[in-house]
């Protein structure tokens, strides 16, 4: 009870993407069952029921998939051991949680841009192993979502700035495109 949930999520890009996807389909928001995945520095999966968001997790916080600046959801045992080890802070623990985690910390760039490249161009393995990774944590919570809607997803809609980069987009598609559509607007 200590630890209430609170929702910190891209409340504006969400709503604005599902309200575009709405206009565009032309059907009402209110009517839609729709999961909204922003890809950013951080990442928030929303599940959005007849025009209001029921369910997200907490984005700057720690719950769901890491990021490039965000650890995500983290073994909560190993983190009161790191957090009582006295080798840190309270400023230093929360700055690997926010800010130095996710593609931060593992690979020393929050650019997914920068990870591409070298699995790409450069056959960096690790980097291959973080891209693969990050798709499988956001496609998990895509997942999550679907069972707040019961299944009855009518578009996952795909926003943020690593929705430009199609090959993730096109491997959360095939990871999770069994629950419903994918509609992507990057940025």
């Amino acid at each position: 009870p200590e630890l209430p949930r609170t929702s910190v999520f891209h409340a504006l890009n969400q709503k604005a993407v599902a309200k575009r996807y709405s206009k565009e389909s032309g059907k009402k928001y209110e009517d839609l069952n729709l999961i909204v995945v922003h890809l950013g520095g951080g990442v928030s999966v929303g599940a959005h029921k007849n025009g209001r968001i029921v369910d997200v997790n907490n984005a700057l916080d720690g719950e769901g998939a890491f990021s490039p600046e965000r650890a995500g959801t983290v073994p909560a045992g190993a983190l009161i051991k790191m957090c009582f080890s006295g080798q840190y802070t309270q400023a230093e623990i929360y700055k690997k949680i926010v800010g130095n985690g996710g593609f931060t910390a593992l690979y020393g760039s929050n650019d997914m841009r920068d990870l591409k490249k070298a699995e790409l161009e450069n056959g960096d393995q690790k980097a291959a192993d973080i891209r693969k990774a990050f798709i499988y944590q956001v496609a998990k919570d895509i997942g999550a979502m679907s069972t707040v809607l019961k299944g009855k997803v009518d578009k996952i809609i795909v926003t943020g700035g690593i929705a430009y980069d199609e090959t993730v987009t096109a491997a959360l598609k095939e990871r999770a495109g069994f629950i419903a559509d994918f509609q992507v607007y990057p940025g």
